[in-house]
């Protein structure tokens, strides 16, 4: 299993961050050089605890689609996000939020089982976790940059 844990601090309240970062529109934005789009479930607005989104984009060459449900939330403060299916063997997002003074501090942790066994974790140490961790900060810039506006 692999982990990646990434701080982005916005200077921007909590509940705002909170919201941009469960937002189905705003994260398509943010993924426009994968054509990402929901589908299926919550296809726009706030995603809540409960639903489910079904992603489709191009990642690596390949469509994909990838639908994950928000399995816990506590606003402001967290949402979890687990894959029901798709091409990860696993594949858990944690999204947390303090607010420290006139910022949010916004944490991911994802935590992620590439299938295929050994070629699976050669992949992902040569590639993958290099991929995933550009995605999110590219979607936690966009986030950060339309808070602070």
């Amino acid at each position: 299993m692999s982990k990646i844990f990434i701080k982005t601090t916005i200077e921007a309240d909590i509940k705002t961050v909170f919201d941009l970062a469960r937002n189905i529109d705003l994260h398509q934005e943010s993924t426009s050089k994968t054509n990402e789009k929901a589908i299926a479930g919550r296809v726009s607005g706030l995603i809540e605890e409960g639903e489910t989104v079904t992603w489709r984009a191009k990642h690596l060459g390949f469509y994909q689609t990838h639908t994950s449900k928000i399995v816990s939330m506590e606003k402001p403060h967290q949402f979890t996000d687990v894959m029901l299916k798709g091409t990860f063997k696993s594949f858990k997002h944690q999204h947390t939020f303090t607010q420290e003074g006139k910022n949010t501090v916004m944490t991911d942790i994802l935590e992620f089982e590439s299938p295929f066994g050994i070629i699976g974790k050669v992949f992902n140490k040569l590639f993958l976790k290099n991929y995933l961790i550009k995605f999110l900060l590219e979607r936690n810039n966009l986030i950060k940059t339309t808070a602070e506006s």
